[in-house]
């Protein structure tokens, strides 16, 4: 029967790991709400690239003579109509190099400098007391976000915006890491890590539906003032009921945490080198999804609405694919060790690739339904990374490695994004996206199956050795030198005829 004590405990954990994520959904957020706003941003405040769109959601696309996308200059966009009126028109659509520095480098310079910082940091002082403090700094940079008037002042408070928010990661998880056990570690890491799809799947109804809406016309604006709000109340809560656990040592570090730890040692490993590597392929797969969908599937498919099957997808299926692989994960980890969580990852987005490209070539139905497939599978494999870093990696470094280990991937994974827009000058942008994105899936795979080759498999629990003068529980009698062979020990008295059998008293032929 589980006591009273049992059941708070629990209750207790459940609540930590709940305003954890909802703190980083909220977060993330505000960092993908500029993917849904930016063609709204951009006519605001005169950024990125001009195109020809349609302006008439009634029409579909068989009533069209020529489709809007496939005009390149001002003058025939202004030309084509149906019966004298013109469905197209030449403005800003949110694309443009301006925008994928505002979405990427920009944001992730700052997270990821920092996020190191706070790594480190959080291995020392108190981890709780931080986070709150993060969490109020990027709320105000998000509300103020929707009060700009010009380009350098969005980029400027998305780079206060990641400095908050960069401290979420690191400093959760060494939290989360030494209130959780291992048998459920890697679902926790993947609840909490689902913060970032969570956050981008919310951006999608957020910031198309309440732009929309106009309230109290303040348009994309008033997205940025809600969500801020919501960061600070967030905020609010965790520094008033958010508590600093005692540090714990955990896998295969417990039995050196007496030993003196090299950071640049421990980040220099042949395992942590290829984790990274691995994961910032896959990252950059996700970015490029994240930072371009809602822009691509409005540059293709203007006519269709599909910004309720982006939430559905990312948020639900995403959701019971995060649930799913840490599941798996947990289960599988006690037979095989860390390398099985390593093997989830790999067979994970090898599965989730052929989804992916679907979802770039398909029509809207089938695009949909590819993507699906495709998240459930591919949105395994956040919180299982961080599951693994923190178990293989000493207490002393945690949060420093994990500090280190954002800054890497995002940096890689989070910039190289960037390249889409002047590789889709050249190729088109549906055949960029297709690399960057469903490409680096496939990519990830294989790196990952690689990766799992440098990891250690399952150890051997070894048998505690019996005490020489073990007593018998049966009849409370000491056992003397139990567990000694004395079979061949020969005393020096003993004859051949002992050794043979025979002797003078007992005749065995």
């Amino acid at each position: 029967m589980i006591g009273l004590g049992d059941k708070f405990e629990g209750l207790k954990k459940a609540y930590i790991l709940g305003i954890l994520t909802v703190c980083y959904i909220v977060g993330e957020l505000g960092h993908y709400l500029i993917g849904v706003t930016s063609r709204a941003t951009a006519r605001e405040i005169s950024y990125g690239d001009h195109a020809c769109q349609l302006n008439d959601t009634t029409l579909g696309k068989d009533d069209m003579p020529e489709q809007c996308e496939d005009i390149s200059d001002q003058l025939s966009c202004a030309a084509i109509n149906i019966n004298g009126s013109s469905y197209c028109e030449w403005d800003y659509n949110g694309l443009g190099i301006e925008y994928q520095l505002l979405a990427g480098p920009v944001f992730i310079l700052v997270f990821t400098i920092v996020g190191v910082v706070f790594g480190i940091l959080g291995d020392k002082y108190n981890r709780s007391m931080m986070l709150y403090m993060c969490t109020l700094l990027f709320g105000v940079a998000i509300i103020l976000q929707g009060s700009v008037q010009n380009y350098w002042q969005l980029i400027l408070l998305r780079m206060v915006m990641a400095a908050g928010e960069s401290g979420c990661n690191p400093l959760a998880t060494g939290i989360m890491s030494d209130i959780f056990p291992e048998n459920k570690r890697a679902l926790v890491m993947a609840i909490f890590n689902w913060g970032v799809y969570g956050g981008y799947g919310i951006a999608f109804p957020v910031g198309r539906y309440l732009t929309k809406l106009n309230v109290w016309d303040l348009g994309w604006r008033f997205c940025y003032y809600v969500t801020g709000v919501v960061a600070i109340l967030i905020g609010v809560l965790m520094g008033v009921t958010l508590k600093e656990p005692e540090r714990k040592a955990i896998g295969g570090n417990a039995a050196n945490q007496n030993k003196k730890v090299s950071l640049w040692k421990e980040l220099l490993r042949c395992d942590i080198i290829m984790l990274m590597i691995a994961a910032s392929v896959r990252h950059c797969g996700g970015m490029t999804f994240a930072y371009n969908s809602d822009l691509y599937y409005n540059t293709y498919f203007p006519e269709v609405d599909l910004g309720w099957w982006l939430f559905i997808v990312t948020i639900g299926i995403g959701s019971i694919g995060v649930v799913f692989g840490g599941y798996v994960s947990d289960k599988i980890v006690k037979k095989m060790g860390i390398r099985s969580r390593v093997m989830v990852l790999a067979l994970s987005q090898l599965i989730s690739t052929p989804g992916a490209f679907g979802s770039v070539y398909f029509d809207p139905f089938w695009a949909m339904i590819s993507l699906a497939s495709s998240y459930f599978f591919a949105e395994m494999w956040f919180g299982i990374v961080f599951a693994v870093i923190v178990e293989i990696v000493p207490l002393e470094v945690r949060s420093s490695i994990v500090g280190v280990f954002m800054f890497v991937i995002n940096n890689i994974g989070g910039n190289l994004p960037i390249l889409v827009d002047p590789l889709a000058k050249h190729i088109g942008y549906r055949a960029s996206i297709s690399i960057f994105y469903a490409g680096f899936y496939l990519l990830s795979s294989i790196l990952f199956f690689i990766t799992m080759y440098f990891m250690e498999g399952k150890k051997e629990e070894e048998k505690p050795i019996e005490p020489v003068n073990a007593v018998d529980p049966s009849n409370n009698v000491s056992r003397v030198h139990v567990g000694v062979d004395n079979r061949s020990y020969v005393p020096d008295n003993m004859t051949m005829q002992h050794l043979s059998g025979r002797t003078a008293d007992k005749n065995y032929y």
